[in-house]
């Protein structure tokens, strides 16, 4: 039980980071936005099978995934492996 409470605590900060990091990012870039991956935050973060809507939001920001592999604020997320096996389940090609 302490186990899935610490497991819900560092989740809800990974995605308190990705949300915040996505603010700074949004002012940068309009067509790139990393916060409109949070339907993804369970495939990338827990490893859970990637949803409909999480596609769908993965090939709207297909054009992205390099910037965002760039970045040192969402490297992490985007090039782990649950997060490289949510868009191979999704079919989508992120040829950094």
């Amino acid at each position: 039980m302490a186990g899935n409470r610490k497991a819900a605590a560092v989740y809800a900060v990974a995605l308190c980071a990705l949300v915040l990091a996505a603010a700074a990012t949004t002012a940068r870039a309009a067509t790139c936005n990393p916060a409109s991956l949070s339907p993804c935050m369970s495939a990338i973060m827990l490893g859970a099978p990637p949803t409909q809507g999480c596609c769908v939001q993965l090939r709207a920001q297909q054009p992205c995934l390099c910037q965002y592999a760039r970045d040192p604020s969402y490297r992490s997320y985007v090039t782990s492996p649950s997060a490289k096996r949510a868009v191979q389940a999704c079919n989508v090609k992120a040829n950094c």
